[in-house]
Protein backbone atom coordinates (compact mmCIF):
# COMPACT_ATOMS: atom_id res chain seq x y z
CA UNK A 1 0.00 0.00 0.00
CA UNK A 2 1.69 3.18 -1.22
CA UNK A 3 -0.49 5.66 0.70
CA UNK A 4 -1.76 4.02 3.92
CA UNK A 5 -4.75 5.72 5.57
CA UNK A 6 -4.35 7.79 8.70
CA UNK A 7 -6.48 6.66 11.65
CA UNK A 8 -7.23 10.23 12.74
CA UNK A 9 -8.41 11.14 9.23
CA UNK A 10 -10.65 8.07 9.15
CA UNK A 11 -12.24 9.02 12.47
CA UNK A 12 -12.63 12.60 11.28
CA UNK A 13 -14.29 11.29 8.13
CA UNK A 14 -16.83 9.33 10.17
CA UNK A 15 -17.66 12.36 12.32
CA UNK A 16 -17.90 14.84 9.45
CA UNK A 17 -20.02 12.54 7.29
CA UNK A 18 -22.32 11.81 10.24
CA UNK A 19 -22.83 15.53 10.86
CA UNK A 20 -23.50 16.22 7.16
CA UNK A 21 -25.90 13.27 6.97
CA UNK A 22 -27.77 14.46 10.08
CA UNK A 23 -28.15 17.94 8.58
CA UNK A 24 -29.37 16.42 5.32
CA UNK A 25 -31.92 14.27 7.13
CA UNK A 26 -33.16 17.20 9.19
CA UNK A 27 -33.55 19.34 6.07
CA UNK A 28 -35.48 16.52 4.34
CA UNK A 29 -32.73 16.06 1.74
CA UNK A 30 -32.00 12.46 2.82
CA UNK A 31 -34.17 9.59 3.99
CA UNK A 32 -32.98 6.92 6.43
CA UNK A 33 -31.17 4.84 3.80
CA UNK A 34 -29.75 8.03 2.29
CA UNK A 35 -28.13 8.81 5.64
CA UNK A 36 -26.34 5.45 5.46
CA UNK A 37 -25.21 6.18 1.90
CA UNK A 38 -23.97 9.64 2.85
CA UNK A 39 -22.00 8.23 5.77
CA UNK A 40 -20.41 5.50 3.64
CA UNK A 41 -19.33 7.78 0.83
CA UNK A 42 -18.45 10.65 3.16
CA UNK A 43 -16.27 8.47 5.36
CA UNK A 44 -14.40 7.12 2.35
CA UNK A 45 -13.90 10.49 0.69
CA UNK A 46 -12.98 12.39 3.84
CA UNK A 47 -11.22 9.59 5.68
CA UNK A 48 -9.24 8.08 2.82
CA UNK A 49 -9.21 10.67 0.06
CA UNK A 50 -8.67 13.59 2.40
CA UNK A 51 -10.40 16.89 3.08
CA UNK A 52 -9.99 18.04 -0.53
CA UNK A 53 -11.99 15.03 -1.76
CA UNK A 54 -14.59 15.29 0.96
CA UNK A 55 -15.08 18.98 0.31
CA UNK A 56 -16.25 18.20 -3.24
CA UNK A 57 -18.90 15.87 -1.85
CA UNK A 58 -20.11 18.56 0.53
CA UNK A 59 -20.30 21.14 -2.27
CA UNK A 60 -22.35 18.74 -4.38
CA UNK A 61 -24.61 17.68 -1.53
CA UNK A 62 -25.43 21.09 -0.12
CA UNK A 63 -25.70 22.94 -3.45
CA UNK A 64 -27.91 20.27 -4.99
CA UNK A 65 -30.03 20.03 -1.82
CA UNK A 66 -30.51 23.80 -1.84
CA UNK A 67 -31.54 23.79 -5.49
CA UNK A 68 -33.93 20.87 -5.01
CA UNK A 69 -35.87 23.07 -2.56
CA UNK A 70 -35.42 26.26 -4.60
CA UNK A 71 -38.81 27.39 -5.96
CA UNK A 72 -40.17 24.08 -4.78
CA UNK A 73 -43.77 25.13 -5.31
CA UNK A 74 -43.09 25.70 -9.00
CA UNK A 75 -41.79 22.13 -9.30
CA UNK A 76 -44.64 20.35 -7.53
CA UNK A 77 -46.32 19.28 -10.76
CA UNK A 78 -43.07 17.76 -12.01
CA UNK A 79 -42.50 15.43 -9.05
CA UNK A 80 -44.74 12.75 -10.54
CA UNK A 81 -42.43 12.49 -13.56
CA UNK A 82 -39.28 11.74 -11.63
CA UNK A 83 -38.52 8.36 -10.11
CA UNK A 84 -37.71 9.82 -6.68
CA UNK A 85 -38.43 12.93 -4.68
CA UNK A 86 -36.18 15.44 -2.97
CA UNK A 87 -35.13 13.00 -0.24
CA UNK A 88 -32.18 11.03 -1.59
CA UNK A 89 -31.87 7.35 -0.69
CA UNK A 90 -28.99 4.87 -0.49
CA UNK A 91 -29.07 4.05 -4.21
CA UNK A 92 -28.92 7.73 -5.15
CA UNK A 93 -26.05 8.39 -2.76
CA UNK A 94 -24.03 5.53 -4.24
CA UNK A 95 -24.95 6.47 -7.80
CA UNK A 96 -23.77 10.04 -7.27
CA UNK A 97 -20.67 9.48 -5.13
CA UNK A 98 -19.85 5.82 -5.74
CA UNK A 99 -17.32 6.43 -8.53
CA UNK A 100 -15.54 9.11 -6.50
CA UNK A 101 -15.44 6.76 -3.50
CA UNK A 102 -13.84 3.98 -5.56
CA UNK A 103 -11.21 6.45 -6.77
CA UNK A 104 -10.51 7.45 -3.17
CA UNK A 105 -9.96 3.80 -2.26
CA UNK A 106 -7.71 3.41 -5.30
CA UNK A 107 -5.64 6.37 -4.09
CA UNK A 108 -4.27 4.10 -1.36
CA UNK A 109 -2.29 2.33 -4.07
CA UNK A 110 -1.89 4.68 -7.05
CA UNK A 111 -1.16 8.28 -8.02
CA UNK A 112 -3.31 10.44 -5.74
CA UNK A 113 -3.02 13.57 -7.88
CA UNK A 114 -4.37 11.91 -11.01
CA UNK A 115 -7.09 10.08 -9.10
CA UNK A 116 -8.07 13.35 -7.42
CA UNK A 117 -8.72 14.82 -10.85
CA UNK A 118 -10.83 11.75 -11.60
CA UNK A 119 -12.85 12.51 -8.47
CA UNK A 120 -13.25 16.10 -9.68
CA UNK A 121 -14.60 14.87 -13.02
CA UNK A 122 -17.00 12.44 -11.37
CA UNK A 123 -18.42 14.98 -8.92
CA UNK A 124 -18.58 17.68 -11.59
CA UNK A 125 -20.72 15.40 -13.77
CA UNK A 126 -23.31 14.68 -11.08
CA UNK A 127 -23.35 18.27 -9.86
CA UNK A 128 -23.76 19.58 -13.40
CA UNK A 129 -26.60 17.16 -14.08
CA UNK A 130 -28.38 18.00 -10.81
CA UNK A 131 -28.11 21.73 -11.40
CA UNK A 132 -29.38 21.28 -14.96
CA UNK A 133 -32.39 19.34 -13.74
CA UNK A 134 -33.31 21.59 -10.83
CA UNK A 135 -32.92 24.85 -12.74
CA UNK A 136 -33.66 23.71 -16.28
CA UNK A 137 -37.25 22.78 -15.40
CA UNK A 138 -37.84 26.43 -14.50
CA UNK A 139 -37.08 27.59 -18.04
CA UNK A 140 -39.75 29.71 -19.70
CA UNK A 141 -39.03 27.96 -23.00
CA UNK A 142 -40.05 24.40 -23.76
CA UNK A 143 -37.20 21.88 -23.62
CA UNK A 144 -36.07 20.09 -26.75
CA UNK A 145 -35.14 16.43 -26.95
CA UNK A 146 -31.37 16.04 -27.18
CA UNK A 147 -31.62 13.41 -29.93
CA UNK A 148 -33.73 15.25 -32.51
CA UNK A 149 -34.50 18.75 -31.21
CA UNK A 150 -38.23 18.04 -30.97
CA UNK A 151 -40.06 20.16 -28.35
CA UNK A 152 -41.16 18.10 -25.35
CA UNK A 153 -42.98 18.80 -22.11
CA UNK A 154 -41.08 20.09 -19.08
CA UNK A 155 -39.47 17.27 -17.09
CA UNK A 156 -39.22 14.85 -19.99
CA UNK A 157 -36.10 12.67 -19.75
CA UNK A 158 -33.58 13.83 -22.33
CA UNK A 159 -35.06 17.30 -22.71
CA UNK A 160 -32.61 20.19 -22.63
CA UNK A 161 -32.94 23.98 -22.45
CA UNK A 162 -30.58 26.94 -22.70
CA UNK A 163 -31.13 27.60 -19.00
CA UNK A 164 -30.37 23.99 -18.23
CA UNK A 165 -27.14 24.09 -20.24
CA UNK A 166 -26.06 27.25 -18.42
CA UNK A 167 -26.81 25.50 -15.13
CA UNK A 168 -24.76 22.51 -16.31
CA UNK A 169 -21.71 24.70 -16.78
CA UNK A 170 -22.38 26.46 -13.49
CA UNK A 171 -22.59 23.22 -11.55
CA UNK A 172 -19.46 21.81 -13.16
CA UNK A 173 -17.60 25.10 -12.82
CA UNK A 174 -18.33 25.35 -9.09
CA UNK A 175 -16.82 21.92 -8.48
CA UNK A 176 -13.81 22.91 -10.60
CA UNK A 177 -13.21 26.16 -8.74
CA UNK A 178 -13.52 24.54 -5.32
CA UNK A 179 -11.26 21.66 -6.40
CA UNK A 180 -8.64 24.08 -7.75
CA UNK A 181 -8.72 26.17 -4.57
CA UNK A 182 -8.40 23.05 -2.42
CA UNK A 183 -5.50 21.79 -4.53
CA UNK A 184 -3.72 25.15 -4.26
CA UNK A 185 -4.17 25.25 -0.48
CA UNK A 186 -2.96 21.66 -0.30
CA UNK A 187 0.26 22.60 -2.08
CA UNK A 188 -0.44 20.78 -5.35
CA UNK A 189 1.55 21.76 -8.43
CA UNK A 190 0.14 24.34 -10.82
CA UNK A 191 -0.78 21.74 -13.45
CA UNK A 192 -3.13 19.99 -11.05
CA UNK A 193 -4.68 23.28 -9.88
CA UNK A 194 -5.45 24.42 -13.43
CA UNK A 195 -6.31 20.87 -14.47
CA UNK A 196 -9.02 20.68 -11.82
CA UNK A 197 -10.99 23.43 -13.55
CA UNK A 198 -10.42 21.94 -17.00
CA UNK A 199 -11.49 18.40 -16.11
CA UNK A 200 -14.49 19.68 -14.17
CA UNK A 201 -15.82 21.65 -17.13
CA UNK A 202 -15.12 18.98 -19.75
CA UNK A 203 -16.00 15.97 -17.61
CA UNK A 204 -19.00 17.67 -16.07
CA UNK A 205 -20.49 18.83 -19.37
CA UNK A 206 -19.86 15.50 -21.11
CA UNK A 207 -21.26 13.48 -18.22
CA UNK A 208 -24.39 15.62 -18.03
CA UNK A 209 -24.95 15.32 -21.78
CA UNK A 210 -24.60 11.54 -21.53
CA UNK A 211 -27.24 11.59 -18.80
CA UNK A 212 -29.62 13.43 -21.13
CA UNK A 213 -28.80 11.13 -24.05
CA UNK A 214 -29.46 7.99 -22.00
CA UNK A 215 -32.64 9.55 -20.67
CA UNK A 216 -33.90 10.12 -24.19
CA UNK A 217 -32.98 6.68 -25.51
CA UNK A 218 -32.50 3.73 -23.15
CA UNK A 219 -33.70 4.85 -19.73
CA UNK A 220 -36.87 3.04 -18.66
CA UNK A 221 -39.88 5.35 -19.06
CA UNK A 222 -43.43 4.40 -18.06
CA UNK A 223 -46.99 5.57 -18.74
CA UNK A 224 -49.84 5.98 -16.27
CA UNK A 225 -53.08 5.07 -18.03
CA UNK A 226 -55.14 6.63 -15.26
CA UNK A 227 -53.47 10.06 -15.31
CA UNK A 228 -52.40 9.90 -18.97
CA UNK A 229 -48.90 10.99 -18.02
CA UNK A 230 -45.32 9.87 -18.65
CA UNK A 231 -43.20 9.01 -15.62
CA UNK A 232 -40.02 7.28 -14.45
CA UNK A 233 -42.00 5.43 -11.77
CA UNK A 234 -43.22 1.84 -12.01
CA UNK A 235 -46.07 2.80 -9.70
CA UNK A 236 -47.37 6.32 -10.31
CA UNK A 237 -47.97 8.72 -7.43
CA UNK A 238 -51.69 8.18 -7.89
CA UNK A 239 -51.12 4.54 -6.88
CA UNK A 240 -51.67 3.09 -10.36
CA UNK A 241 -49.13 0.56 -11.71
CA UNK A 242 -47.61 1.96 -14.90
CA UNK A 243 -46.56 0.27 -18.12
CA UNK A 244 -43.21 0.68 -19.79
CA UNK A 245 -43.29 2.56 -23.08
CA UNK A 246 -39.57 2.63 -23.84
CA UNK A 247 -36.12 1.87 -22.53
CA UNK A 248 -34.49 -0.98 -20.64
CA UNK A 249 -35.93 -2.26 -17.38
CA UNK A 250 -32.59 -2.04 -15.56
CA UNK A 251 -31.70 1.43 -16.87
CA UNK A 252 -33.27 3.55 -14.14
CA UNK A 253 -32.27 7.04 -13.09
CA UNK A 254 -29.69 5.78 -10.59
CA UNK A 255 -27.89 3.77 -13.26
CA UNK A 256 -27.95 6.76 -15.60
CA UNK A 257 -26.43 8.99 -12.91
CA UNK A 258 -23.75 6.42 -12.17
CA UNK A 259 -22.77 6.13 -15.84
CA UNK A 260 -22.64 9.92 -16.20
CA UNK A 261 -20.36 10.11 -13.16
CA UNK A 262 -18.20 7.30 -14.56
CA UNK A 263 -17.78 9.06 -17.89
CA UNK A 264 -16.85 12.31 -16.16
CA UNK A 265 -14.23 10.45 -14.14
CA UNK A 266 -12.78 8.61 -17.14
CA UNK A 267 -12.40 11.82 -19.13
CA UNK A 268 -10.77 13.52 -16.15
CA UNK A 269 -8.40 10.58 -15.61
CA UNK A 270 -7.40 10.69 -19.27
CA UNK A 271 -6.57 14.38 -19.01
CA UNK A 272 -4.99 13.98 -15.59
CA UNK A 273 -2.65 11.21 -16.76
CA UNK A 274 -0.92 13.81 -18.93
CA UNK A 275 -0.66 16.29 -16.06
CA UNK A 276 0.31 14.10 -13.11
Amino acid sequence: MSNPPDLLELLSGVVLSAVAAAVGYRRASLNASGVIGAMITGTILFGIGGWEWGLLLLVFFFSSSFLSHYREKDKVGLAEKFSKGNRRDLAQALANAGVASVLALASLFWNRQVLYLGCVGAMAAVNADTWATELGVLSQRAPRLITNGRPVTVGTSGGITALGMAATLGGAGLIGLVAALAAAIGGQEAGIVVGAVVVALIGGLTGALLDSLLGATVQAIYWCDRCKKETEQQVHRCGTPTRKIRGRNWMNNDVVNFLASLLGALIALGIGANLG
